[in-house]
């Protein structure tokens, strides 16, 4: 338990007692700058954790890094393309120098890819999102896993989609790096359970922002359609009719990544308005 006094306040009128649910827990968090990940990024510090971002924009992770210090919290930005092998191993060996192990990996850094049908993708286009969307999430937990089976503890989140729980036209390659993220995730948390390592996945729906928005005007652009009608359309199939929120995909993070799942691992779980109930 700690006192916690909200800062600049000018007189304290009231103490809360808060438990930190990641208090001192080291967390890597690919894509850490923006969108998704920088709320992870913000909830884990909120929590207590230290953050190690690691992303190709090193501006963005550095904003949010000092937006995590000037709430006390504590966050290092690690310039990091996971579509490299040495540029990963560098990041790890990074966080093991500095503070000794890795508790809490979460993959999230992602690329949406192109939006065409399948006989017009280019084989690079392919590579490109396999390579981002899986192959560098095997490469961050395959280092990551070899401190966190040495302590015989850790924890692994991986961030997949809606969009890899089934079809999903004009997206092949992005529909199969989500898919195959999930099996990576079901295999990896069998292997490392003996470990004492959790492996768990969240598939978030549409989650409002910037990528949502690039890939309605993308659509729009391939069907003929306007921006405003394809927007209309992302929620037409949705429970509460919304956009997901980072923060909430951020909260299932932390859930995941605290010792209030601690039963749980080689589970996806979704946070998507109620997208999947109407499939």
């Amino acid at each position: 338990m700690l006192l916690f006094i909200p800062k600049g306040a000018s007189k304290v009128t009231k103490l809360e007692v808060i438990l930190l649910r990641l208090k001192d827990q080291i967390s890597i968090v690919t894509g850490g700058g923006k969108g998704i990940g920088k709320a992870i990024s913000l909830a884990f510090a909120k929590e207590g954790a230290i953050v190690v971002m690691a992303a190709r924009s090193l501006s963005s992770m550095e904003d949010t890094a000092e937006e995590i210090r000037s709430r006390d919290g504590r966050a290092d930005a690690v310039a990091t393309d996971v579509r490299y092998e040495d540029q990963i191993k560098k990041m790890v060996a990074y966080t093991l120098d500095k503070y000794g192990r890795i508790d809490i990996l979460v993959n999230n850094s992602g690329f949406g890819g192109p939006t065409t049908n399948l006989v017009e993708l280019s084989l690079d286009e392919w590579n490109d999102v396999i390579a981002i969307n899986l192959t560098g999430p095997m490469l961050c937990s395959r280092e990551a896993l070899k401190p966190m089976i040495a302590a015989r503890k850790g924890n692994i989140i991986n961030i997949g989609s809606e969009g890899g729980r089934s079809g999903f036209p004009m997206r092949s390659p992005y529909a199969v790096s989500k898919r195959g993220l999930i099996a990576l995730t079901e295999t990896l948390a069998i292997e490392a359970g003996i470990y004492g390592v959790r492996v768990n996945c969240i598939s978030p729906g549409r989650v409002k922002g910037k990528r949502v928005e690039d890939v309605a005007r993308d659509k729009a652009k391939a069907l003929g359609l306007s921006y405003g009608e394809v927007m209309a359309s992302m929620t037409i199939d949705v429970s509460l009719a919304r956009f997901v929120e980072a923060s909430e995909v951020a909260a299932a993070a932390v859930f995941l990544a605290s010792d209030e799942s601690s039963g749980i691992t080689g589970e996806t779980l979704v946070v998507s308005c109620g997208k999947h109930m109407l499939h």
